[in-house]
Parts: C-alpha cells; structure tokens; sequence
C-alpha cells in the first residue's frame, strides 16, 4: 500500500477510514454502533473479540458484514458437542500416491467466525488457543502459519446453559474485548424488519484492503502514550485484584478474582486505538475509561455476595473506575 508522509497524515486517514467503515456496514447491520466500533477497535490493535447476546441480534450478519468491508476472507465454525480439533485446524490426510498431505482447516482465513464457541467440549475449545496467540498451527510437529490480518470472533449465547462448557480462564484471556449485544431500540427494530423483508438487496462496498489493516495496526502500535495514561491504565487492572495492596474496596468486598497483566496491556492498546478513531494523536484516561468494560468484564470473577446481592460486573467495573 502507498506509505503515507507521517504517522499525523496516517492516523487521519485512519479516522476517515473509520468513518467509512460506519458507513458501509450501517446499510446492512442497523444500530450496534457501539459493538461495530469495539470490533473494529480490536481489530486494529491485533486482537480477538468474544461476542455475547441473545439469538437473532444479527452477530453472524455483522461479523460477515465487516470481512466484507474490510475485503477479507471471512470463514465461519458452527460449535457443536461432536466438533473435532481437525475440523477448525486441519488434518493430514493420505493421498493416492500414499503420501501425506496437510488438508488445511477453516482456520486459514483473515476473519474466522467461532458461533457458539462454549457448545463444544475444551479439547476443541483448545484448538483455537494456539492459533490466536502464536498465529500458526502446529500439525504433526510441522508449523503452518496464518494468513495476516487474522481475526477471530466467538460469539455465545447468554442464556440456555445446559449442554455448554465454559470457556476456561486461560481462552478467555486470549480475547482483547468482551462484546454485549442489546437489543435493538424500537425504532432501529421497526428499520430491521422493514430492510429484512424487502426483496431488495443490500450490498457493502469495500473499504480497505488486508495490507492497509495490517498497516494501521502497525500505526495504533506507535502512537505515543503519556505516563499518567499508562500509570492509569495497569492502576485500574490492580483495583480489580482482592489481594494486592491497591485494591479497591469494591474489589475486595465482591470480587473472588481481578485482572491479570493482559488486562493492563489491552487498556493501553484499546485506548490508543480509541483515540485515534476518535481523531486524537494520543490517547488520554477518558480513552482508557471508553474501552475498560469489554477489556474487564471477561477478567474478573465476582465472589458469591456479588451474585447474592444481584451485582453485576458491568455495575463492579463503573464503581471500581
């Protein structure tokens, strides 16, 4: 791609880049701005996002939505109880000839949707785990690495629990942002159902290309932070811990575990990439604030008086802030 004069004439095209984006996917995915600009965020900082609400919200629209935006190759995994390891990475397999050949799995693609990740047990959970942190595949001791950008998006449903596996502590941490879906409001609804029951059709142009992302999220990595943000940052991750000497008191009366370093980091890294979609240079506490529920929620575990009293981790992260 065509290498901008300065980091200043990059990170404008960024924001108009953004605002772009916005615009396409607004023609297919009506309302969710806020979830399409916290999956854009984690997009351009290199990271995986988990995707939680009710069925029907249209997160298997939106993910393929924004592959389609973002003219990347958009793969998709239905989670289910017989699911195999083989069948997300691959597998070696025996020709005619009697040699064996590597069958690559749908993980080889720019933007891999998991739907309802925590259906299928944490053997094939597991599967995932090498893949978004090392961006490669092991088979057979042989390593085939991913195509770049590479993105993965799991969604899960919130309320039928039977049958599920949760995901373990150490998968979760894998994912930057833990993403809500509401419902739709009654006028986006009304928007909804008039565009999803008309025959016409509704396309997205392309917006970026696979080096570009891969530019910017080089680009979200330089953008200079001032120490007070980062000292903000790593000091909001240690109030969610119970035992640490800085812990807040909300920590330590409802909270059974806080967040680890990865929290931290991604606090950094969110608020950076917040900033400059916001058409700032650098990020500043308020950017670090924007993006700390999606970063926290996912990291800290609430001890049995918090489920007692009904509080929830969203309502544990505002008073900890």
């Amino acid at each position: 791609m065509t290498q901008f004069a300065s980091d200043v004439d990059a990170a404008n095209a960024l924001a108009g880049a953004y605002k772009k984006l916005k615009s396409e996917i607004s023609k297919v995915v009506i309302g969710q701005d806020e979830v399409v600009r916290q999956v854009l965020t984690a997009l351009f900082c290199q990271g995986h996002s988990l995707l939680v609400g009710v069925p029907g919200l249209a997160k298997t629209l939106l993910v393929h939505t924004i592959a389609t935006a973002l003219d990347l190759e958009f793969k998709r995994i239905q989670f289910t109880p017989d699911l195999m390891p083989s069948d997300i990475v691959g597998a070696e397999t025996m020709d005619r000839e009697r040699n064996f050949k590597f069958v690559r799995g749908p993980v080889f693609a720019n933007v891999l949707l998991a739907d309802e990740i925590n259906r299928t047990p944490p053997k094939t959970q597991a599967a995932l785990l090498e893949s978004m942190q090392e961006y490669a595949v092991t088979i057979a001791g042989q390593r085939y690495e991913l195509p770049r950008p590479f993105f993965v998006l799991a969604t899960q449903n919130p309320i039928e629990q039977e049958g599920t596996y949760p995901l373990p502590e150490a998968q979760l941490d894998r994912f930057m942002f833990n993403i809500k879906l509401d419902y739709p409001s009654f006028r986006e609804e009304v928007e909804v159902v008039k565009n999803t029951t008309s025959d016409e059709p509704r396309k997205t142009d392309r917006v970026l290309t696979g080096s570009e992302i891969t530019y910017y999220q080089h680009l979200v990595r330089r953008v200079p932070v001032a120490d007070n943000v980062v000292e903000y940052a790593v000091g909001l991750a240690n109030k969610t811990r119970p035992g640490v000497a800085n812990s807040s008191q909300v920590a330590k009366d409802y909270l059974e575990w806080g967040a680890g370093p990865r929290a931290s980091q991604y606090l950094v890294m969110g608020a950076k990439c917040n900033a400059l979609l916001n058409g700032k240079y650098s990020p500043d506490i308020e950017d670090v604030q924007a993006i700390a529920k999606p970063v926290l929620r996912h990291r800290i575990v609430r001890n049995f008086k918090a489920e007692a009293d009904g509080i929830g981790v969203d309502d544990l992260i505002e008073k900890i802030i």
